[in-house]
């Protein structure tokens, strides 16, 4: 009976996300038990309480994009869609387009790109929005930054990571 309703739920899920799931599909197939344990990591990953759709979204999308996984990057717009993102801060976020961003989203994609790159340079970000946002919400962005990078991973092992190509991601 599970894995009826693990292949369902798989479905179910790429319908919602508008992107294929395979290394989830295969994960059930070979290694259900790994596969029954990791869906409780979606929980986490969705997990947002005190930080508005946007910043959540932008920075997940920043770790999406880093990871080189087209895929990932279309089921974090698609996510970021279905959440009320505006079109235009995702394309802008897309393109790299900083500067054109609301100047907390520019903080958010700036903070996520330094931690993602491993620059040092997060610190600065992480003070000025925890003055905007609290010290919960910066913890969100950890986690949204976190977690937003294990599906790209996933893919990448598992042979299903598709290259990167901004141009191609509808928003």
């Amino acid at each position: 009976m599970f894995g009826f309703l693990a292949r369902w739920d798989i479905r179910s899920a790429e319908k919602r996300l508008g992107v294929p799931l395979d290394a989830l599909r295969q994960m059930h197939e070979k290694a259900p038990g790994a596969f029954a344990e990791f869906t409780k990591f979606g929980k986490l990953a969705d997990f947002r309480d005190k930080l508005p759709p946007a910043p959540f979204h932008v920075a997940r999308l920043v770790a999406a994009i880093h990871d080189d996984c087209g895929t990932c990057v279309q089921r974090v717009v698609n996510e970021a869609k279905a959440d009320g993102v505006e079109a235009e801060t995702l394309r802008l976020a897309l393109a790299g387009e900083v500067d054109a961003l609301p100047e907390q989203l520019r903080d958010v994609y700036r903070f996520a790109e330094a931690v993602v790159a491993r620059t040092g340079e997060e610190a600065e970000f992480r003070d000025r929005l925890r003055r905007v946002f609290g010290d919960e919400a910066v913890v969100e962005l950890g986690l949204a930054v976190a977690t937003a990078r294990v599906l790209p991973t996933l893919n990448r092992a598992l042979g299903f990571a598709t290259k990167c190509a901004s141009a191609g991601v509808e928003v």
